[in-house]
């Protein structure tokens, strides 16, 4: 932890508004994104955002250093918000469903194939994919991907292991790719 860390949560502990500016300022727009991309509604997406912060400057006296960064620490409090309020509103979305052996017909060459080329037009496929995805596997690829998270953060993120992350990141990127080609037909 850097020295500015370290300041910055004994400005939380102690409830200092300037920190909390900080940490907003730090922060933020990571954690709104992360919500965003869970919760595509933006007032829900607001909701959820001010959610976190409010359990961010709460529960700071629980965040331990050994066991992640500060912003995986955050992470995991901004996707356990956003799962919890989909699941709270119960909202209704129409998700692709695999058909079972279907999904190992594709080799992740296949799949690096088509989720590699970061042309505009796939950048947009994959954006309207996701879309199609349950919320937990929409989670992972944007942790993965956008967030650039490590396997074993995203496995602190979700309260998994590392391996069972590897094994959902590879199922749902095969996944992500057959939307892929079935939004192109």
């Amino acid at each position: 932890m850097t020295e500015t860390e370290t300041h910055l949560i004994e400005g939380l502990r102690k409830q200092n508004p300037h920190a909390q500016r900080q940490m907003l300022d730090q922060y933020g727009r990571d954690v709104f994104a992360q919500v965003v991309r869970l919760i595509p509604v933006q007032e829900s997406a607001e909701e959820v955002y001010q959610d976190v912060f409010v359990k961010v400057f709460a529960h700071i006296g629980k965040y331990d250093a050994e066991k992640s960064s500060l912003r995986t620490w955050i992470s995991r409090i901004a996707y356990n918000e956003a799962v919890s309020f989909l699941r709270r509103k119960a909202m209704p979305v129409i998700y692709f469903e695999d058909r079972g052996h279907e999904a190992e017909l594709l080799t992740d060459e296949e799949v690096d194939e088509t989720l590699g080329h970061a042309n505009q037009e796939t950048v947009q496929l994959i954006r309207a994919a996701l879309n199609h995805l349950p919320p937990e596997e929409r989670a992972i690829i944007t942790m993965f991907y956008y967030e650039e998270m490590s396997l074993k953060e995203i496995a602190y993120v979700t309260e998994s292991l590392p391996s069972t992350v590897a094994s959902k990141l590879s199922r749902t990127r095969k996944k992500l790719c057959r939307i892929i080609k079935m939004l192109q037909s």
